[in-house]
């Protein structure tokens, strides 16, 4: 992985491996920049990483995974907002928050084993332990799945922890400071189409327990 020098705000520059790779592991969705027809696009996804690699999956038919495996280089970020910056002046307000930027290509997994693969990855990064409770799926299934795996070619890191900037002159008058902001799990709500009422998977009653 090569890393991309950060130009503006370069202080906040966090350009190692093991920071790009906590940021991505902290996280479900990625946004995916592309080109088609001229016109750039983003859209975002679940993902899961593996060393330098990322696994997607969706339909054959997913408009995004098929528009990138044209050879073109695409763009993906991962962003965690930490908290709300609130100056003494508008002109300073802001955000705390941690965030990665990666470029590289996607290619198409034909391997069966390895679809399978991507997609446990995909899964214990939403919810550790999942992969042990449920079926690995139907031969249709995996036919009709398009799995990608997108390699970290290059990538750069930025993370703001600090408070609010100011002026000095400005009289304190008005609060100033930071709202931190977390991503909270509420209590799991079971699918109830099949009419049959389920102990909580020790997967996701761990999840919960440890994100509530």
């Amino acid at each position: 992985m090569k890393f991309n020098k950060v130009i503006r705000g370069a202080k906040r520059e966090m350009n190692d491996i093991e920071n790009i790779h906590a940021i991505l592991d902290a996280g479900f969705l990625c946004h995916i920049a592309f080109q088609h027809q001229g016109q750039t696009m983003m859209i975002p996804t679940a993902y899961g990483r593996f060393e330098d690699y990322l696994y997607m999956h969706g339909s054959t038919k997913n408009f995004m995974l098929n528009q990138i495996l044209d050879g073109q280089t695409i763009c993906i970020t991962v962003t965690h907002l930490d908290g709300i910056v609130l100056a003494k002046s508008l002109f300073y307000s802001s955000v705390t928050y941690r965030s990665t930027i990666l470029f590289g290509k996607a290619v198409l997994i034909d391997d069966d084993q390895e679809k399978i693969h991507g997609m446990k990855i995909i899964s214990e990064n939403l919810v550790k332990g999942r992969t042990d409770e449920v079926e690995i799926g139907t031969e249709a299934q995996l036919n009709a799945t398009m799995v990608i795996k997108f390699t970290i070619e290059s990538a750069s890191a930025k993370m703001r922890s600090e408070g609010p900037m100011g002026d000095d002159d400005i009289l304190d008058k008005v609060w100033s400071g930071v709202i931190p902001l977390t991503i909270k799990a509420l209590e799991p709500i079971q699918d109830q189409k099949f009419g049959t009422t389920l102990d909580m998977s020790k997967s996701v009653k761990q999840y919960y327990e440890k994100n509530r």
